[in-house]
C-alpha cells in the first residue's frame, strides 16, 4: 500500500477514534509552568501595533467559557470547557524546507520533487519529535528561552535519543520514546513551539468568528492544496488566499503538528490537552486528503514517531 494511501487510511481510523478517544482526559500529563496568560475577546483584526516578527501575526487571545455555540461543531470547544488562549506571535505559514533545514536533518526519507521539493516548500517527512527539536534549536539560536524540557534539560543536543550532530543537524527518534513522549511544556517560555489544538483550532475559525468550512472559506480551492487540485504534491507555502488573519494553509497542504495527545476532550479537559494517549494530534489535512480532511473541525491523530510526506507543522511563540 502506498504511503499516502496508508494516510488516509489512517485518517478514516482516527475520524472513528475522535469519538471515543483515550482514557484520563480530564487533565495534561505535560507539566505547565505559570499561566497560559492572556485574556482579552475575539474582535479586532488579527495583526496589532508593535515588534511582530518577520513572517508572523500576532493573534489576540481570549477566554473561551465553553457556553459559545460552533460553527461547524468543534469536538475540541465542548460544552462548559474553559479554555485561556493566549495572546501568540503565529507563523503565518507552514515551517518551510529551508528553515527546518537551518537546524535539523531528516531522520528518514528527505524532501523529493515528486512530492515538492524547494526552499519554499513545506517541510514534510517530519516526525512529532522533529518538530519539537526544531522548536528548540531554533528558540536557542534566537536567544529565547525554549519551550521544551526532559527532565531540566532544555538544549536537545543533550537529551538521550537525540539524533545527529551541530554540522548535520539534529532530529529526534525513528521510534516511541516514553522518555520523549513524557517532556515538559513551559508556558511562561518565549521561544517556538508547536500550537496546542485549542491554538491551532481557534487560528483556523479565524478566532473564532468564522463559520466557513475551511480556513479562510468555505470554497476549499481557494484556501487549500488537497487531492482534487494537488496533484498528490505539496505547493510552495503561501500559494493560496489566507484567512482573514493573515495565515496560510491551515487547511490542506501538510498536517500540521499540534502538542495535545489525541484523547477524548471533555468539559475538564486542560488547556494542553489529554493526559495520555497513543498518539499525538496533527491538524488541517494535507495534498492528498480529500476536502473533508480540510475542514476546520476535523481531529486527526498519528503516531508521534511518524514521518510522513503529507505531514509538517506550524510554530507559534507567546506574545504575552
Amino acid at each position: 500500500m502506498k504511503k499516502h494511501k496508508w494516510f488516509a487510511a489512517l485518517a478514516v481510523m482516527v475520524m472513528a477514534l475522535a469519538v471515543t478517544g483515550c482514557s484520563n482526559p480530564s487533565s495534561g500529563n505535560e507539566s505547565t509552568t505559570g499561566s497560559s496568560g492572556g485574556s482579552g475577546n475575539s474582535s479586532g483584526a488579527g495583526n496589532s501595533s508593535g515588534n511582530i516578527p518577520e513572517g508572523f501575526v500576532k493573534v489576540k487571545g481570549t477566554t473561551i467559557t465553553g457556553n459559545e455555540s460552533w460553527t461547524p461543531t468543534s469536538d475540541v470547544f465542548v460544552s462548559e470547557r474553559s479554555i485561556t488562549i493566549p495572546d501568540m506571535y503565529v507563523c503565518d505559514h507552514e515551517v518551510t524546507q529551508e528553515e527546518y533545514e537551518t537546524y535539523c536533518k531528516y531522520g528518514s526519507e528527505s524532501p523529493n520533487s515528486g512530492y515538492g521539493d524547494g526552499d519554499n516548500y513545506p517541510t514534510y517527512y517530519v516526525n512529532w519529535y522533529d518538530a519539537i527539536v526544531y522548536c528548540n534549536l531554533r528558540s536557542i539560536a534566537e536567544g529565547l528561552t525554549p519551550a521544551y524540557k526532559i527532565g531540566e534539560e532544555t538544549d536537545p543536543a543533550k537529551w538521550s535519543g537525540i539524533v545527529g550532530d551541530s554540522a548535520n543537524g539534529y532530529c529526534g527518534p525513528s521510534d516511541r520514546n516514553d522518555t520523549w513522549d513524557a517532556l515538559t511544556y513551559d508556558k511562561k517560555a518565549k521561544g517556538y513551539r508547536l500550537p496546542t489544538e485549542a491554538e491551532w483550532e481557534y487560528i483556523a475559525r479565524e478566532k473564532g468568528t468564522s463559520t466557513t468550512t475551511y480556513s479562510g472559506s468555505d470554497t476549499i480551492d481557494e484556501v487549500a492544496w488537497y487531492s482534487s487540485n494537488s496533484s498528490n504534491k505539496t505547493h510552495e507555502v503561501k500559494g493560496k488566499k489566507a484567512n482573514s488573519l493573515g495565515i496560510y494553509d491551515m487547511s490542506g497542504n501538510v498536517w500540521e503538528w499540534c502538542y495535545d495527545w489525541f484523547g477524548t476532550v471533555s468539559s475538564s479537559t486542560a488547556d494542553t490537552g489529554a493526559s495520555s494517549c497513543s498518539m499525538r494530534v496533527p491538524r488541517g489535512g494535507s495534498c492528498v486528503e480529500n476536502d473533508t480532511y480540510c475542514a476546520v473541525s476535523l481531529r486527526g491523530g498519528a503516531p508521534q514517531d511518524i514521518r510522513h510526506f503529507g505531514c509538517g507543522f506550524r510554530v507559534v511563540r507567546s506574545a504575552n
